[in-house]
């Protein structure tokens, strides 16, 4: 049992294989947080909640020593005494929002019920986790409200999400609805973010809290590049190997905020869900409405403890489908090599050449539909460009197979260009006021997926090309965020609903795609890593890290993404040099080495490759091949932070610590610097370990303590990989 409750006390005790979390309904009705963090065996109540009156606080019952300004409360409301910043408003029909909500009942219940239209990790038998339902009701409006709470037991993680049913006569407005609130007693932490910008996204930020509000947020229609839906608490000595963390992850797409608040006695506030502004959601009589997950991973062992849960989870308990489990292909994109100008002898060159490296699949990206020579025209318009494509997508694909490769196909499913059959059909079919100007980003609008025959129609598209070519994969792509926001379908009093529901669309249409082709491989994309965030994942285990290809862009962007997502779900691709981007020259094999810690590709022109070239790409692929497995579904340790420094350097180690690959990259090269050496982590100190290179053999416990001896080489960028194995593991092959 991992949910105990204690009648007499009140008390939840909730557990997983090495945290606690305890909850305690307290007075009239109030539930209270009390404790998350390193398990206990029982929780006896230690550290009492302290009632002492303050100034300027209220007291709801007329008790001087009793304030909801001072409790740590599980689900606060604002109204009624607790000035902090709230976790829920609903706006009544006399225009009130005060809300006073109370225990009424609770549930314990084996596994985890499913989320209404939501993306959310699940289970695949009820004893791999189990759900407390907590419910609260509103003190005069027959408002119900659901705490759901489920507890992964082995994966050392907890999830939590909120549901609202209006069972009153009135109808009521929904104006704030998170997905959690946590209360800490102290503000002695440091907040970690991930931040960025198109190109440059899920940098790491780590700042000291400070009085007052703090947060990470989009107001896109996307999660964004410029903030990810995580945070993290993390006490001041806390670092990679060691010190206690607090994850917050929200499996959502769209408009969200992660929102801290110090308050005046230095107690400490998390806030995160769906973002309040520009949001309302009506709640007619006997309506409901779920608001998305939140996932909460603590750990005693620093960031890499915490992202090693978040991996192992994510990677078999949020992503699903045929490819959850399986080795990723090895693939060649034409997008850097040829952009839009491309034949269909072409792409069959590209993919002749990737025959000779023993690449597996090839995926034709954008301009094959419509009349696509660009990006001003034709999103929308899902049906082959025959003028480009004179035999169509079957005869290429053929052309593709033969080859030995896959194919695979990009799509833009959400976005409609004003030239564009479809557009000029229904100009009322994209995101927009009604008399306002259009806005276009990328010379493209948004497809209203808040209205059903809208889905319906780009399922059917979709449809009628996965289900008449042979395609092993898709990339789905999304390259603006939202502008006059609004939905002509939508009554005035539901106008702020139509960012969620558009996103609410979005899953419906991924979801009905991927049932309905489960052999396909999807990625997602939005301008790169727009998008890169757990509600995605749900329906796409893999998604394309950034549109900056540069391998020492790369370190940072791999590194930071690697705090909450696992290896297998980051696209990582070898492009051309000069970088379309930035314009760095790096070595081959240093554009190898850092993308081959993803789901590897190359993006290029391959029939530009000299022999040289050649030779070492195949060299890389042969190699990767061996080791994608334990590349991609390894435990990931970081050694030097990019963010931090002029190296960077992680290592993989597979679950029964017998392989591992170790990768080390130094940016810029220093005159007269001393050597460089680089301890390892995760080894089985009891074991002897093989360099397998040079036939080193070498302690775990040595290699953890004095490190490994990185080569002296001349020169910018330089990187190496090590591949070390057991003994037992070398005579196993």
């Amino acid at each position: 049992m991992t949910i105990h409750y204690d009648e007499k006390s009140r008390i939840f005790h909730l557990t997983t294989k090495n945290t606690s979390y305890v909850l305690q309904i307290v007075r009239e009705g109030y539930v209270t947080h009390r404790y998350w963090g390193k398990r206990v065996n029982r929780f006896r109540d230690s550290r009492p909640i302290v009632f002492k009156g303050r100034p300027l606080s209220p007291n709801p019952d007329g008790d001087w020593n009793f304030s909801l300004d001072m409790l740590p409360q599980e689900y606060p409301s604002f109204g009624t005494g607790d000035f902090r910043t709230p976790a829920f408003q609903i706006s009544q029909e006399d225009g009130s929002t005060t809300c006073d909500l109370r225990f009424h009942s609770y549930r314990i219940v084996q596994g985890k019920p499913k989320l209404e239209g939501l993306p959310a990790t699940y289970t695949e038998s009820d004893d791999e986790a189990e759900t407390l339902e907590i419910e609260l009701r509103d003190t005069l409006l027959d408002i119900h409200v659901i705490l759901s709470y489920t507890v992964f037991h082995q994966w050392d993680a907890m999830t939590r999400s909120v549901r609202f049913v209006n069972k009153d006569q009135i109808k009521v407005k929904l104006l704030q609805a998170a997905s959690l609130s946590m209360d800490f007693d102290d503000a002695d932490y440091d907040m970690l973010h991930l931040s960025g910008a198109w190109a440059n996204e899920r940098n790491m930020y780590r700042r000291p809290l400070f009085p007052g509000n703090q947060s990470v947020e989009s107001k896109r229609g996307a999660s964004s590049p410029q903030h990810n839906p995580f945070l993290a608490l993390m006490r001041k000595e806390a670092g990679e190997q060691a010190g206690e963390v607090y994850g917050f992850s929200l499996v959502y797409s769209g408009n969200f905020i992660a929102n801290v608040e110090v308050d005046q006695y230095d107690t400490t506030r998390v806030v995160m869900g769906i973002n309040p502004f520009d949001f309302s959601w009506l709640l007619e009589p006997g309506e409901a409405f779920q608001t998305p997950e939140a996932v909460m991973v603590y750990s005693d062992e620093g960031l890499g403890g915490m992202s090693r849960i978040y991996h192992r989870l994510y990677r078999s308990r949020l992503c699903r489908g045929e490819y959850r489990d399986k080795e990723r292909p090895v693939l060649v994109n034409n997008w850097e090599g040829t952009y839009f100008n491309f034949t269909a002898d072409k792409i069959e060159q590209i993919a002749a050449k990737g025959s000779e490296l023993g690449i597996e699949l090839l995926v034709l990206d954008d301009g094959w539909f419509g009349k696509r020579n660009d990006d001003k025209s034709s999103l929308g318009d899902w049906f082959v460009y025959r003028e480009k494509l004179p035999g169509g997508l079957d005869n290429l694909a053929e052309r593709i197979n033969k080859l030995g490769l896959q194919f695979g196909l990009w799509f833009e499913p959400e976005m409609v260009s004003e030239d564009s059959e479809l557009y000029r059909k229904h100009p009322d079919w994209c995101i927009h006021v009604k008399g306002r100007h259009r806005t276009l980003s990328r010379s493209q609008l948004i497809l209203d997926f808040s209205r059903q025959e809208v889905c319906d129609a780009i399922v059917e598209q979709l449809s009628d090309i996965l289900g008449s070519t042979p395609i092993a994969y898709v990339k789905w792509d999304m390259n603006r965020h939202m502008t006059e926001v609004g939905s002509e379908a939508l009554p005035s009093e539901r106008q702020r609903e139509t960012a969620h529901r558009y996103m609410l669309g979005v899953y419906q249409v991924m979801e009905r795609l991927t049932t309905a082709f489960p052999h396909v491989l999807f990625e997602s994309c939005s301008s790169g890593g727009g998008r890169f965030d757990p509600g995605i994942l749900y329906y796409m285990p893999q998604t394309w890290a950034s549109d900056n290809t540069d391998a020492i862009s790369r370190l940072k962007i791999q590194y930071g993404t690697s705090i909450v997502y696992p290896v297998s779900t980051i696209g990582a691709h070898v492009s051309d040099v000069p970088n379309h981007m930035v314009g760095r020259v790096t070595s081959l094999e240093t554009r190898g080495n850092v993308a081959f810690f993803g789901a590897f590709g190359y993006e290029l022109d391959l029939t530009r490759f000299t022999e040289q070239d050649m030779g070492i790409a195949k060299g890389q692929v042969a190699w990767f091949k061996e080791v994608r497995k334990l590349i991609q579904f390894g435990d990931l340790y970081r050694l030097l932070s990019p963010f931090e420094g002029n190296e960077a350097a992680w290592m993989i180690v597979s679950d029964n610590r017998s392989e591992a690959i170790v990768f080390y990259c130094k940016v810029l090269e220093q005159p007269n610097s001393g050597f460089r050496s680089v301890r390892l982590q995760g080894l089985n100190s009891d074991a002897d370990y093989e360099l397998v290179e040079s036939g080193e053999t070498f302690g775990g416990d040595e290699l953890m303590a004095v490190g490994l001896r990185v080569p002296a080489k001349r020169g910018d960028f330089n990187s190496h990989i090590w591949r070390l194995r057991t003994m037992d593991a070398k005579s196993n092959r």
